[in-house]
């Protein structure tokens, strides 16, 4: 098991973004394996709120002193907020990724694409095998 925070409420993607689901509302973003990877995040970009996305659609990007990454979500709907504050304080994402760090917030239209994810334990050995 890695150094890194798993929280069992979430489910986990492929491509290391964490969603939270309340009723149609889909949180995300990053978990604190992409954080730790990525390193000191120092920009990140997202589209704006009201558009609509589907399923696998790039929601943003996220860069830091290491990288870049897109951000992608598995369900399809519309992108009701954003994490504006991020936009000046990207290290928030390094600091509280799980926490003030979330990304996101979609009004899913189908939340099947949720059904594929990993749980935290899927996800925890996910992280260990790379």
């Amino acid at each position: 098991m890695g150094e890194w925070k798993v929280p069992a409420n979430l489910k986990y993607s492929e491509s290391d973004e964490w969603f939270a689901l309340a009723g149609d509302l889909v949180t995300i973003g990053i978990t604190d394996y992409a954080q730790d990877q990525l390193n000191d995040i120092v920009y990140v970009e997202f589209r704006d709120p009201g558009d609509a996305l589907d399923a696998g659609d790039s929601f943003g990007e996220v860069e830091s002193v290491k990288a870049a990454a897109e951000l992608y979500s598995v369900v399809p709907g519309e992108i009701i907020e954003v994490n504006s504050a991020l936009e000046d304080e990207p290290e928030t994402v390094n600091a509280d990724p799980f926490g003030a760090g979330w990304m996101v917030k979609i009004r899913a239209s189908d939340l099947t694409g949720l059904d594929a994810l990993m749980d935290a334990a899927a996800y925890d050995a996910y992280c260990d095998s790379r």
